[in-house]
């Protein structure tokens, strides 16, 4: 049985929208795109390869998949650990309004996220990778089939934008099992999910 883990970028008040670049994704008037690029530095770089390392699949949204499929496969040097993993392994990419992939070994999975993604978790072997992807990012975790979140936190704050941490999301507990900060501040933890909340009071 395989295990799902997410790697998501954010600001300080939690939001996950266009972090790559200003035409990434304007939705709702969504004017600042990019707000991850001045962050980039080493530190950043070696985490990410790390991450590449472990792959046996990736499961996608369908926006980041047409984000991904648009770059990644005109990436061809064998020596970039991202653009290797990517091209080489299987990726699934969850939507019901896309009617075709050409991305090599890509499928497509429709329907419900939740049945679909239970039943990709139960025939892998290994780590799916989700990046990105936060509309089903959200779905994923109400439903507790996140089993690993690698949460990039950057040290901005936006005010406007789609967060991870909607309202009504499903009280959840993590456990923390690793951590670090770049040079150019931004904080890097991995959580693993530990079920309900326990709680106490101070009194």
């Amino acid at each position: 049985m395989g295990k799902l883990s997410l790697t998501q970028f954010v600001t300080l008040d939690g939001v996950y929208q266009a972090p790559g670049g200003p035409d990434e994704d304007r939705r709702g008037g969504f004017e600042h795109g990019g707000w991850s690029v001045p962050y980039g530095d080493d530190d950043f770089g070696a985490f990410m390869n790390e991450v590449f390392t472990r792959p046996a699949a990736f499961l996608l949204g369908r926006r980041t998949y047409e984000i991904f499929s648009g770059y990644w496969p005109k990436q061809t040097d064998p020596d970039d650990p991202v653009a290797s993993k990517l091209n080489a392994l299987p990726k699934y990419v969850v939507s019901t309004t896309l009617d075709s992939a050409d991305w090599a070994g890509t499928t497509i999975l429709g329907g419900g996220a939740v049945m679909e993604v239970a039943a990709l978790k139960d025939r892998v072997d290994g780590e799916i990778q989700m990046h990105g992807s936060g509309k089903l990012a959200q779905s994923l975790m109400a439903a507790d089939l996140v089993d690993t979140l690698h949460l990039l936190v950057f040290p901005v704050v936006l005010g406007t934008g789609f967060r991870l941490f909607a309202d009504a999301v499903q009280p959840t507990a993590f456990r923390t099992t690793g951590s670090r900060t770049t040079s150019t501040g931004v904080s890097i933890a991995t959580y693993e999910l530990a079920g309900r909340p326990e709680y106490g009071t101070y009194e």
